[in-house]
């Protein structure tokens, strides 16, 4: 486990220093922030004295081994809108996007495993039927369309709930229906799936001859092993929602890591824009961890030392090693 552990650790270290090194690279081609942080008529020397002041006068690859030396030092710099630091204003901002999504993959993960199991129980049947449109539709209407008409129709049509904010349970009404569709349709299809499979299998068929509940065979015995697949995709749903909340917390003013996000690119206040990318590339980074943790868990066959002990049986076989072989059909052996 800790080989594998140690593995995924490398393989997904890599792509979050390129994540890094290409947002703050693009970051610069955004245009020169004098431009926004100073009045029309200024100077020609007023621009150079705050490009200096702001370290932007350095090559490139000067300022690329600035920041990352405050990485090391956990300093991420300060912010030119506001002065604050940038490290600060990040960390302030990632539970709102953190409590969004984690409220969301909740309901989504729930609904999909109740429309999915039940789906399941008669394949091509009017429930399964239904719950197939529904899924494909959840899952293929756009996000950002979802919350325009959502709040045209319920906000301010219907007054029912705020267009904007946090105050209050019904602001959570709106951004966490408009972000559940996707996962839930993709949730949906793949929980159906995983049980259609699980409950054709020889196991399930045993449960129910000993006489099991529908509740149990469903619940303990097909759930169960329909799990690991409904992870992983769950998993990379979450890593989508905490990444790519921007056009919902945008319309919605969530006060999250995206809306920031947003607000930095067009202030181009490059220190709170390289903060907030990296804390998101981080925070992905050991939920990607955990997914595969997780997944290993429910699985071992894709674990390296459950594969090591696999070679080293078949090879044991090959040469006729009867000790190495715990299976007694294996060798022909009665039971």
């Amino acid at each position: 486990m800790l080989t594998y552990l140690r593995k995924r650790i490398i393989s997904s270290a890599l792509p979050l220093v390129v994540v890094v090194v290409g947002v703050f690279a693009l970051a610069r081609l955004t245009g020169n922030p004098a431009s926004l942080y100073l009045p029309l008529n200024a100077t020609e020397a007023m621009r150079e004295d705050f490009v200096v002041r702001n370290g932007l006068d350095q090559p490139l690859w000067i300022q690329m081994g600035r920041y990352f030396g405050g990485i090391l030092r956990l300093d991420f710099g300060t912010s030119m809108r506001t002065g604050q630091d940038a490290a600060d204003m990040a960390l302030r901002a990632f539970p709102a996007t953190l409590q969004l999504a984690g409220m969301t993959m909740a309901i989504a993960i729930v609904l999909a495993v109740f429309v999915g199991s039940a789906a399941a129980l008669k394949p091509n049947g009017i429930l399964d039927r239904f719950a197939s449109f529904l899924s494909m539709t959840a899952a293929s209407i756009p996000d950002f369309w979802l919350a325009i008409v959502g709040i045209w129709v319920f906000a301010i049509t219907l007054g029912w709930v705020p267009t904007s904010g946090v105050a209050g349970a019904a602001a959570w009404v709106l951004p966490v229906a408009t972000l559940v569709m996707r996962p839930f349709g993709a949730l949906v299809q793949v929980i159906r799936g995983a049980m259609v499979s699980s409950l054709s299998e020889p196991y399930i068929k045993l449960a129910r001859s000993k006489g099991a509940t529908q509740y149990r065979v469903v619940g303990s015995h097909a759930l169960r092993n329909a799990a690991a697949p409904g992870l992983t995709v769950a998993g990379d749903l979450t890593v989508g929602l905490v990444n790519g909340a921007v056009v919902v917390e945008t319309i919605f003013g969530w006060p999250g890591i995206g809306k920031l996000m947003i607000d930095s690119i067009l202030q181009r206040d490059f220190a709170v824009l390289q903060a907030c990318v990296l804390l998101t590339a981080v925070a992905i980074f050991i939920l990607n961890i955990l997914i595969d943790l997780g997944y290993a868990l429910l699985d071992p066959r894709v674990r390296p030392s459950a594969g090591a002990r696999g070679r080293r049986r078949a090879r044991s076989a090959r040469r006729g090693n009867p000790t190495e072989i715990k299976d007694p059909a294996a060798t022909g052996a009665s039971v």
